[in-house]
């Protein structure tokens, strides 16, 4: 049974919206440094670098993200990837490396790792978060991905969340580069500071697609414009489910993988 998110309704404002059923952030692995500079030169290269290009808003949001804001999302993304990965290198489960190609807007790669015939989709937050979020208007009431419905990729077996400290929005508004379309600094220093940070996450859990499929017909939704837990407010609408119904990453490996 996945727990719906307590909601406070303000007069003359936002709704809020809380926690009910979260899990504290427990380190797990660090990037190696290796990691961090592949994954760095691929966040650069689709940003600041305009090899490759990242659309600017969430599906349904008004934010239009500068170069800074793509940068940190997409470090983020890949590095909960490379982290997943190396989770289940070091548990003996076979599989590719995530995908460093660089995309033109509007191409993205199909599926972030596959294992066997099971396709899983990593999601990432900063080390506090307790929601896995997906927007409500990239998803149909059958779980499908719908910008992927063309390719026929648009079923995922699995849903991982994975954390990332220190918070990278942090970071980059300590370096005075979150909301900026340029690099006030060295490609260098830039990358030698991303390198500096004592990177670690943690993996919360999965859900499934049968989970997802429930908590879209709940439905389990974070309005666009709520206020979420007092501080954030959200850009686009959501569905979610809350860290504390995911299932533990151990059982993904030991069972469901394997079958």
């Amino acid at each position: 049974m996945l727990t719906p998110l307590r909601m406070q309704e303000v007069e003359n404002g936002p709704n809020h919206y809380h926690l009910t059923n979260s899990v504290m952030f427990k380190p797990l692995m660090t990037p190696t440094p290796k990691t961090v500079s592949t994954v760095f030169d691929f966040a650069y290269n689709m940003t600041f670098g305009n090899t490759g290009e990242h659309r600017d808003h969430r599906s349904g949001g008004t934010h239009r993200r500068k170069n800074g804001e793509l940068f940190i999302n997409t470090f983020q993304g890949k590095i909960a990837e490379y982290g997943i990965y190396g989770y289940f290198k070091s548990k003996g489960v076979e599989l590719a490396p995530p995908d460093i190609q660089t995309w033109d807007l509007g191409k993205w790669d199909d599926t972030d790792l596959v294992v066997g015939d099971k396709k899983i989709n990593v999601k990432s937050t900063k080390h506090y978060g307790n929601l896995l979020l997906l927007e409500t208007k990239d998803w149909n009431i059958q779980g499908q991905y719908l910008p992927n419905i063309e390719s026929g990729i648009a079923n995922y077996d699995f849903f991982i969340l994975c954390r990332l400290s220190p918070d990278g929005e942090g970071v980059m508004k300590r370096l005075r580069l979150m909301y900026s379309n340029t690099l006030t600094m060295s490609v260098d220093e830039f990358k030698k500071t991303l390198l500096e940070e004592k990177w670690a996450f943690d993996i919360p859990g999965y859900i499934t697609h049968a989970e997802l499929v429930n908590a879209i017909n709940a439905p389990l939704i974070l309005p666009q414009g709520a206020m979420l837990q007092g501080s954030t407010k959200m850009d686009a609408e959501n569905y979610y489910v809350q860290s504390g119904d995911f299932n533990s990453i151990n059982n993904l490996v030991s069972k469901e993988l394997s079958q």
